[in-house]
């Protein structure tokens, strides 16, 4: 079996997995976990940046600074998300 069969069976397996998870999170879980979600994209952007600092080659720097790109938006959307589910929850002041 060659290593790249391999791999897409892992792929499609964790796929399969995180499909089956994600769907069975009741809401009162959906904060928190985008919270972890976001280290997790926190730490996709490091390891992003160093192979777009390392320019191995030009086409590796090139999908570095994508790489750095996408999680960044992954990151700024998910704190952007689960600020507004936080705010749902907090009670209007009034005067």
């Amino acid at each position: 079996m060659s290593v790249l069969v391999v791999l897409v069976v892992i792929f499609t397996l964790a796929m399969f997995v995180g499909f089956e998870v994600i769907t069975k999170v009741p809401p009162t879980l959906h904060t928190p976990l985008m919270s972890g979600s976001n280290a997790i994209s926190g730490i996709t952007i490091v390891g992003a940046m160093i192979v777009a600092g390392m320019g191995a080659t030009r086409f590796a720097a090139v999908l570095g600074v994508i790489a750095v790109a996408f999680a960044m938006i992954n990151v700024v959307g998910g704190y952007a998300v689960t600020d507004r589910m936080l705010r749902m929850f907090k009670r209007e002041r009034r005067p």
